[in-house]
């Protein structure tokens, strides 16, 4: 005989109250998984700090680890983290942090924010306090799963962000033009296409649309897919813009347009021209200036630099780069085309 109550579960006032318990249900099971975890690592930096200071002022040496390992794992059966390997793993990461004070004092309260395996991960595949510290606040800020983690490191991201010429700092007010330079990066990695040697510029912009989700991701946090080839009239003629983006963060549309070959002045020219048509066209009140976007496959940086100065409205120029192919590892971690149609739309 079934308990449920069928009047009740009709009631909106009910349904309301039940999806709201159940969304503080999830929030107390996740808090309760992140405050485990913090635990656990708080422990494991200070066992980290404790093996080190053992193995140098009483020259236990390299069988402690052995040892140490047996009799933890005796004591604690059912608890998991006490085996040699990961002992060790616990000891190399202890001191990597902890040579550079500076840096180990304000990157320790986010270390133990983030999963073990990440932790572990990070000190692997960076070579330096810097670029470790840059993963660990970015798996922070964007809630990175393990193979999207790997796959940023992999591709260097910490030496790209930030990296593409523009003309922000004389084109947008301060605030917005430090935000747009951390979201734009120089060179873009397209690692997920397979295209022919002698492919064209539209084969591309379909390449992108097509496996838009690894777009977004390699883009980064914060856009939302409108449209390629989207349309604008512009007196008697009709202008198509390659690909049509809206950041959340920035609150402002930015236009991407595609290049095959090397960088050209006429093409800043042009982009100026799209930036300018969906400032007066598209763009709401409260919205940000509008950015440009140039990706093209090589540029000359002084050509670059003196197309930029001369354009009134701000853009970025980035190369890009086709690689091999994205991990199988990473297509299940982001999200569909549906999802992200249902956010952006397709203006096609």
């Amino acid at each position: 005989m079934s308990n449920k109550h069928p009047a009740l579960l009709q009631r909106a006032e009910y349904k309301q109250w039940l999806t709201e318990l159940k969304q503080k249900v999830a929030s107390s099971q996740q808090k309760a998984v992140v405050k485990v975890n913090t635990e656990f690592l708080t422990l494991y930096w200070q066992l980290g700090e404790e093996i080190v200071a053992r193995q140098q002022q009483a020259a236990w040496g390299d069988k402690l680890l052995a040892q140490l390992s047996q009799d933890l794992m005796a004591e604690f059966p059912q608890m998991k983290g006490f085996s040699k390997r990961n002992l060790e793993h616990i000891r190399r990461w202890y001191l990597f942090w902890c040579g550079d004070d500076a840096i180990a004092k304000q990157a320790v309260s986010q270390l133990v924010q983030i999963p073990w395996g990440h932790n572990i991960q990070i000190i692997s595949k960076c070579k330096t306090t810097d670029e470790a510290a840059y993963y660990v606040s970015n798996t922070l800020a964007h809630g990175w799963s393990r193979n999207v983690l790997v796959h940023q490191i992999e591709s260097g991201l910490w030496q790209r962000d930030g990296q593409a010429l523009h003309n922000f700092e004389q084109r947008l007010p301060a605030a917005q033009s430090e935000l747009a330079i951390q979201t734009l990066k120089d060179p873009y990695i397209f690692d997920f296409l397979s295209l022919a040697k002698n492919h064209s510029e539209r084969e591309l912009e379909q390449g992108l649309v097509k496996h838009i989700t690894q777009f977004l991701l390699e883009l980064g946090a914060g856009f939302a897919y409108i449209g390629k080839q989207y349309p604008l009239q512009v007196g008697e003629r009709d202008f198509y813009i390659d690909l049509l983006f809206y950041h959340v963060h920035l609150h402002c549309y930015i236009v991407i347009e595609l290049k095959l070959g090397d960088f050209e002045p006429e093409h800043a020219g042009k982009l100026n021209f799209y930036i300018k048509a969906v400032d007066e066209q598209l763009a709401k009140a409260g919205d940000a200036p509008t950015i440009g976007l140039l990706l093209c496959k090589t540029k000359d940086k002084l050509v670059a630099e003196y197309a930029l100065s001369g354009m009134d409205k701000p853009m970025g120029i980035a190369e890009y780069r086709l690689t091999q192919q994205l991990p199988d590892s990473l297509k299940n971690e982001l999200p569909s085309v549906e999802v992200l149609a249902q956010l952006g739309g397709d203006n096609e």
